[in-house]
């Protein structure tokens, strides 16, 4: 199997991942995942995909990921691995899609109106 390109993405961040048999390294931008994401939530969500479909250890992946925050870009991380996973495995469409996983989350921030503090809230009211 030669190297294979997916693309995640999740409100602003846009993660290109890169599948390659091997150890089940995983490696963000240059750094072990562990490192890049430093909170336990975040390296969950990145790992989700190699956990439900039982692939941890049988690909070397790297990622190069850009744009929002750390959570954006571990959903996005995760978008990319669950998609490279489905193409690259035949057995575990059904269980990425049972849990979300192939379902781009197409939430993003609303952007602020003029004439208002913020994308919602109101300057308070005054009748008098």
């Amino acid at each position: 199997m030669a190297q294979t390109n997916h693309i995640g993405r999740r409100k602003t961040s846009t993660a290109r991942v890169y599948f390659k048999p091997g150890s089940g390294k995983v490696q963000v931008n240059g750094k072990e995942f562990k490192d890049y994401f430093e909170l336990p939530i975040h390296q969950k969500t990145v790992m989700q995909p190699l956990e439900v479909t039982e692939t941890e250890g049988k690909y070397d992946i790297t990622v190069t990921v850009r744009g929002g925050g750390k959570s954006g870009q571990a959903d996005a991380v995760k978008m990319g691995i669950a998609r490279g996973l489905d193409q690259n495995e035949d057995s575990v469409h059904d269980a990425l899609k049972q849990f979300g996983l192939l379902t781009r989350d197409d939430r993003m921030v609303e952007r602020k109106k003029y004439g208002q503090p913020k994308a919602r809230k109101q300057f308070q009211f005054s009748k008098r």
